[in-house]
């Protein structure tokens, strides 16, 4: 299984501390997010990159910027309750062990380019150069196996 890694390079943290819009932040173990909200790449949840997975808590897939399976909340905010966070962070644990094998990654959950909508990534050792190195991943639909382009 992986383990968590704390960050040292946190340029955003995940909470309302680091959420440059106060209507989404919300409170520790609430899920008073706002459920959609128009302008947020994440809500859009776009399939253009191979998803392993879709329920209604949460969806998972390839990030179009790192090429490492991410883990997005299905409710625009940044702190999901601490049950929904832990089955989020199990399915991308799956999603990054099938893509990566066993003990693979590490997860990473700091929000930096979208920093007001949780999500959290699957980070392998080579994830810095994967997005120049191989191609890019096509969504064939949910849990499909993983084709690039």
């Amino acid at each position: 299984m992986a383990q968590y890694e704390p960050n040292s390079d946190v340029d955003r943290p995940v909470g309302s501390a680091g959420c440059p819009n106060p209507a989404a932040a919300i409170s520790p173990g609430r899920s008073d997010a706002a459920a959609f909200d128009p302008e947020c790449e994440l809500c859009e949840a776009a399939r253009f990159t191979h998803w392993y997975y879709e329920d209604e808590l949460c969806w998972v897939a390839d990030c179009e910027v790192c090429a490492t399976p991410m883990v997005v909340w299905k409710r625009h905010g940044t702190e999901p309750p601490a049950a929904e966070l832990e089955a989020m962070l199990a399915r991308l644990i799956e999603a990054g062990e099938e893509r990566f094998g066993p003990e693979g990654g590490v997860v990473d959950q700091v929000m930096r380019q979208i920093p007001d909508h949780f999500h959290a990534h699957y980070r392998d050792a080579d994830w810095m150069s994967r997005r120049w190195m191989e191609p890019p991943s096509r969504y064939t639909g949910v849990g499909t196996p993983r084709e690039t382009r």
